[in-house]
């Protein structure tokens, strides 16, 4: 007898096998990372980075299981759901990085990150608060253009003495907790906080210069002790 394995008869043109549809899982399984990504990246912005992976299911509308399946760990969603405003931060500080006049360019930077971090809590304590490997290409372009507005303000006679890019951290940290405490008074408080705080880093005569300055590890132990106490301000359930 021949034991030949039967061949699978080819289906015809225009029908389909009953039982393979591998290609729609595959969409839904997209569709669920998006929808994750975006309940994530919506929570972080009302929340911080406290929020867990049972709000983020629940808020995407999927089992955490699903959360879990599509990323392994909080750092990975962090990343997926930070990318896009990270950029936008990269945006804003290529755009002053492009003034001729470096101080303008130091207003519209701080000016508009400010707005941007006001807007996303969890984008503040990220950005600022010692998540700079989450999208290392991104932060690290930032620091560098700020690094090198500041060093053009300086040649350019605008820049306070003593002033150095690690007090527009503080800065930014200042103003975006004013916001929001401020939020339900005078949502807009900040702005005004923003450009009084900012001008005294600019020169001008007879200004005596700075005391002396924060180091960058000063202000980067600051800034990570400052993010964590945000987040377990906001902690929410995992």
């Amino acid at each position: 007898m021949d034991r030949t394995p039967a061949r699978t008869p080819t289906p015809a043109h225009g029908t389909t096998h009953a039982t393979a549809h591998p290609a729609p899982l595959r969409r839904d399984a997209e569709r669920n990372r998006e929808r994750i990504i975006r309940a994530a990246c919506e929570l972080y912005a009302e929340h911080g980075l406290g929020v867990g992976f049972n709000e983020v299911a629940h808020r995407a509308g999927v089992g955490v299981g699903t959360v879990y399946r599509r990323f392994a760990d909080r750092r990975e969603l962090l990343e997926a759901a930070l990318a896009a405003p990270l950029h936008e931060l990269y945006a804003v500080a290529r755009e002053a990085a492009a003034t001729p006049r470096a101080w303008d360019g130091l207003v519209l930077l701080v000016g508009r990150v400010t707005d941007l971090l006001v807007d996303n809590i969890g984008l503040r304590d990220a950005a600022l608060g010692g998540y700079e490997d989450l999208v290392p290409e991104v932060t690290g372009g930032i620091e560098e253009l700020t690094r090198d507005l500041f060093r053009r303000a300086r040649e350019q006679g605008d820049l306070r003495d003593g002033a150095t890019e690690q007090d527009v951290v503080v800065v930014l940290w200042m103003v975006t907790e004013l916001a929001k405490h401020a939020v339900d008074t005078r949502p807009d408080a900040y702005r005004r906080y923003t450009t009084a705080l900012l001008d005294g880093l600019r020169a001008s005569p007879g200004r005596p210069p700075l005391p002396d300055p924060l180091l960058e590890q000063d202000v980067a132990a600051i800034s990570r002790r400052w993010a964590d106490s945000s987040a377990r301000s906001r902690a929410r359930p995992a």
